[in-house]
């Protein structure tokens, strides 16, 4: 099955691509990989999770905005490459965690990208990533994650 296919079979149907906020295209390619600028958790033009996960937001509410961010790097993806049935494979997956002081949980907030990245893409989804816990991000948001993926 595509990977197309495949998210039409889940019932996912991509964001439009988040205009970027400074300087920076939202997706790069170069050679056989496609590159994204971080993305944040937004949803037509606003940010949905905006704090710290396990001060302002809890931990599901982290997972929910990785996902959101997965979803929109798949989208700079497809923009840049024309479609995600090109994608060979997902290689590395960078996420940073606005924290709250005390909270350790930053892989479990990144799990809301990576099993959706999985779930989508089965073995060619397996990726090595960073899960980072920060004070601050852009626009005060819970999350942002950046993708590399290998095209063919």
């Amino acid at each position: 099955m595509s990977y197309e296919a495949k998210l039409k079979e889940m019932g996912i149907v991509l964001p439009a691509v988040p205009k970027p906020v400074a300087a920076y295209v939202p997706a790069a390619v170069t050679g056989s990989y496609v590159y994204t600028a971080g993305q944040v958790p937004f949803v037509e033009g606003k940010i949905q999770f905006a704090g710290a996960v396990g001060k302002d937001l809890t931990l599901d509410e982290g997972a929910a905005a990785a996902r959101i961010c997965a979803l929109n790097c798949l989208a700079a993806i497809r923009e840049a490459v024309g479609s995600l049935d090109r994608i060979r494979r997902i290689v590395k997956l960078t996420a940073f965690v606005q924290s709250g002081p005390g909270f350790f949980d930053q892989p479990k907030v990144v799990n809301g990208a990576s099993e959706l990245i999985g779930q989508i893409f089965g073995e060619a989804g397996k990726h090595a990533r960073e899960a980072v816990g920060v004070s601050n991000l852009p626009l005060n948001s819970a999350v942002e994650i950046s993708v590399i993926a290998e095209i063919g």
